[in-house]
Parts: C-alpha cells; sequence; structure tokens
C-alpha cells in the first residue's frame, strides 16, 4: 500500500467526504472526519519521510505515463505542505465536536463534516499533483468547500463575508486559469515538468509573459497578499471557529506553495526574477502588508478580526523570503509556513474556546478571562509570543533567518521592517493580553475554563509551537532542503 499513498492520500477523504453527508449524524460524521483526517496525517508523515531519505516520489495515475497521463509528484517542498494541512486537519477535528455543536445548528453539522473533508482533500489534491489543470480542480473543490463553511457561521454576516470571497476567489481562479490555458496553447502540456522543459523555447513570445502576468494576480488574490486581501478579514472573522483555526492555517499556506511552484519550478528563477522582475513587486508588497496590516490589527477590538489582519501581515513574511530568492531567503519564507500555521492555530483555537464560553470574542467581554479561563489564555499568550518572535518560540526562528536573509544581501532597511513588525504585533498582542490580566471579570456572569476536548488540541499546537522554537533543526532542515530543489540547487 505504501506505493500508493500520494493517490490514497486524496482519495481516502475524497470518498470520506460524501459518506460523512450520508450518514446524518452529527456524531458518525465527526467519527468518519476523525477517521479521514489521521489517515492524511499518517500517509502525509510517511511520504516526508519516503522523500527525505530516497528523494522525489513520482506516481503516474491509471499506468498512463507522463506527460500523456497525470501524474502526482512528492518532494521535500510540497511534502512539506501536505504534512502542514494534515496535522491541521487532524487537531482541529477532534476540536470541532463541542465547538460547532455551540457554533452550528444540529441538522447542518453532517454536511459542515463532509464540506470540511472535501476543503481538506482539495488542499491535499493541490500539493501533491504534478499536473497544472489538476491544480485548477483541487482549488474549486478547496474553494467551494470553504464558501460553505463560511456561511455556516451563526452571524448572519458570515453570508456576506462567504459571498465576497466567493466573488474574489472566483476572481482569483479565472485569472489562474486563463494563465494555465495560454501555457497549454504555447506548449501542448499540462504537466510541471514537461512545462519547465518547453517553456523557455517559447519563452521570447508575447504570450508567456502575458500568462505568468495572470497566474501572478491569481496566486497572490488566492493568498491574500496586500492589496489583494480584502476578502480575508471578514472571512475570518465571521466563520465558525472550528473553521476559522482550520482555513487560517493551511489555504493561505498552500497558496504560498502554488507560488513558489509555479515560478520556481515551472517557470524557473531566472524567467520570474530576472526577466520579469517579480521580486520587485512582491517585496514592495510584503513590508507594506507587514507595517500596514500590523497597524491596523492593533485598532482592532474583535480578537478574531485583530488576528486575520495579523495573517495578511505574516504572509508579507512568506512573501518577503520568497523576494530575496537565495537559498537563505526561501529558507525563511517555507519555515514560516509550518510556524505560523502552529501560532495562527493555536490563536484561533483559544479563541474558538473563548467564544464556546463567552459567546463573543470582542474585547470588552474578554475582561479577566486570564483568571477565569486560565489555560485558554494562557494558550493565547504563547501563540502571541510566537507572533511578536520571542525567542524560545518558533517565530523566533523565522524572523531569526528573514534578518539573515536580508543581511546576507546588505538589505538593513528590510531588515528594520521585520524588526518593526515584532513591535507592532507586541502592541496588538498586549491590548488583549492588558483585558485578560488586568481587568476584572464579571463573577455572576459564572465563566469557567473551555473543556478539554478543546483545549488538548490547542495545546498540541501551543507545545509545537515552543518544541519546535527551542529544537528547530528538523523544521529548518526540512526548509533548507525544499529551497534548495526550488532553486536547483540540488
Amino acid at each position: 500500500m505504501t506505493q500508493h499513498l500520494p493517490v490514497l492520500l486524496v482519495v481516502v477523504p475524497l470518498v470520506a467526504a460524501p459518506i460523512a453527508a450520508l450518514l446524518n449524524r452529527p456524531r458518525l460524521s465527526w467519527a468518519v472526519a476523525v477517521g479521514a483526517t489521521l489517515w492524511a496525517l499518517y500517509a502525509a508523515l510517511e511520504l516526508l519521510s519516503q522523500t527525505m531519505v530516497s528523494g522525489a516520489i513520482h506516481y503516474e495515475l491509471g499506468g498512463w505515463t507522463a506527460p500523456y497521463g497525470i501524474e502526482y509528484v512528492v518532494d521535500a517542498a510540497n511534502a512539506w505542505v501536505v504534512v502542514i494541512v494534515a496535522l491541521i486537519g487532524a487537531l482541529v477535528t477532534p476540536y470541532a465536536r463541542k465547538s460547532v455543536e455551540r457554533e452550528i445548528t444540529k441538522d447542518r453539522i453532517p454536511l459542515f463534516y463532509a464540506a470540511f473533508i472535501l476543503c481538506l482533500t482539495g488542499l491535499l489534491g493541490i500539493a501533491v499533483t504534478g499536473d497544472v489543470f489538476n491544480v485548477f480542480v483541487f482549488l474549486e473543490i478547496s474553494s467551494l468547500s470553504a464558501y460553505a463553511l463560511i456561511a455556516l457561521g451563526n452571524d448572519r454576516r458570515a453570508l456576506t463575508a462567504s459571498f465576497q470571497y466567493l466573488i474574489m476567489g472566483s476572481v482569483g481562479a479565472t485569472f489562474i486559469v486563463i494563465g494555465i490555458g495560454l501555457m497549454y496553447i504555447m506548449t501542448g502540456t499540462l504537466n510541471m515538468a514537461d512545462l519547465a522543459d518547453r517553456l523557455p523555447e517559447v519563452a521570447s513570445s508575447r504570450t508567456i509573459p502575458v500568462a505568468f502576468t495572470f497566474l501572478t494576480v491569481g496566486i497572490t488574490l488566492k493568498l491574500a497578499l496586500f492589496p489583494l486581501h480584502m476578502w480575508l478579514p471578514n472571512a475570518y472573522t465571521y466563520a465558525p471557529s472550528a473553521v476559522t483555526a482550520f482555513i487560517a492555517s493551511t489555504a493561505t499556506k498552500v497558496a504560498v506553495y502554488l507560488l513558489l511552484r509555479f515560478f520556481f519550478t515551472i517557470f524557473g528563477a531566472t524567467f520570474s526574477f530576472d526577466v520579469m522582475q517579480l521580486d520587485r513587486i512582491l517585496m514592495p508588497l510584503a513590508l507594506i502588508a507587514i507595517v500596514a496590516m500590523s497597524l491596523v490589527a492593533i485598532y482592532q477590538e474583535n480578537v478574531k478580526r485583530l488576528l486575520a489582519y495579523s495573517s495578511v501581515a505574516q504572509i508579507g513574511y512568506m512573501v518577503l523570503g520568497i523576494s530575496f530568492v537565495s537559498v537563505l531567503g526561501l529558507t525563511a519564507g517555507i519555515l514560516h509556513l509550518f510556524n505560523h500555521a502552529l501560532m495562527k492555530g493555536a490563536l484561533f483555537m483559544s479563541m474558538g474556546c473563548v467564544m464556546y464560553r463567552v459567546g463573543s470574542v470582542r474585547l470588552e467581554q474578554m475582561n479577566g478571562l486570564g483568571r477565569a479561563m486560565p489555560w485558554t489564555m494562557a494558550a493565547f499568550v504563547v501563540g502571541g509570543l510566537s507572533l511578536i518572535g520571542v525567542p524560545l518560540t518558533v517565530g523566533f526562528v523565522s524572523k531569526w533567518y528573514l534578518v539573515q536573509a536580508a543581511l546576507e544581501q546588505g538589505m538593513w532597511p528590510v531588515a528594520g521592517v521585520v524588526l518593526l513588525g515584532s513591535l507592532l504585533a507586541l502592541m496588538y498582542v498586549w491590548k488583549v493580553v492588558e483585558v485578560a490580566y488586568f481587568r476584572e471579570v464579571d463573577p455572576e456572569l459564572g465563566i469557567s475554563e473551555a473543556p478539554l476536548s478543546l483545549l488538548a488540541p490547542t495545546w498540541v499546537l501551543v507545545l509545537g509551537n515552543l518544541y519546535f522554537g527551542i529544537n528547530a533543526s528538523e523544521s529548518v532542515g526540512v526548509a533548507t532542503r525544499a529551497a534548495e530543489i526550488l532553486l536547483g540547487v540540488l
């Protein structure tokens, strides 16, 4: 069975999704979702282990040889992304049982789990496929299910947020499929490796730069890079807590992977950054995102919205690392994919715990929660320290590598912006800490700690923040290997 893991990684959750819907029993649907996500995590870890030992894995579907048939390819770069998606899915599913019961009506819960598994399937499929049209297909699977998941929020504004995401996401997907179509017209192939071989022959034509431009706009819209981020704050704010934790930790990371795969593997770093000079676009936008979105976060009174704007700033850090076009810079960007999933997953899960007990995540409703919900707010504090970049947390490791990459190229002002982003993060994290720990809780409210089924998955991510912050050799090793593969050093 091991040799079929690349396809089973996608097929098992894909089959589980309709089963979860057809069972129509919340507990049974939840059990199916738990089984599907645990399988995905096992397969993801096994694939990562194999790629680190033996190199890239190629799996031909239906026995058709690439480039004529569809091929799944797993190397260190996408195996890393698959592990991130599967890990967050495996933690959010047990977390979701009580959270979803509180936030979604009972008759919709089986449909929630079906859409959740479909979203997971789409994200995993994007990561492992070696066919660019398959990328678009899986992108639509994940996006359509994400729109449905967001719309299930109990606030009516969730519908508006979902509709806004649908419009923006459809525009992004259209740009991506136009870019793919233009490449197909010029090369006659959809296989990524084959495209990488054939594109240099036609790169001098006008069509390829146009395709490159369409793909750049489409992918940056999907990953919510400033100023194409307007769909993200409302989507994160009004979605059910479990949905926010999952999407915030995975969807934008997979979009960053798409940017890496298209512009380093398919088009090649020389064409993308020397001919098209993509770094001259990405770096300024990343720096603006880090500063501007952190400033906007400071003024938010809804903590989920605060964390949403923080996510746009953190995407800026990932894109900044990519824009250095160096092994050290790419290592920093890829490392932050994993680290940000850990920190933001812990933060949004802790806010889900608050939502479960308080029914709101607005600052004025969180007075004294540091004493009423000590484990929940301790989880938020550790996640917040990671956002700031305090030593012994994963956030420090990411920013350390980003600063090193900037100094390697003599970009002192860029290193300064990274440090400024940490100071701004301190300001918006402190807003929550001040309310939770330095104000009195109303004893008549009777607020108690969140259930263990919510706290346990949250604290797994919290401990991950500390473990990979103290012992970063494993995560840095995988990120460096992925960077070297993408740049063609290996």
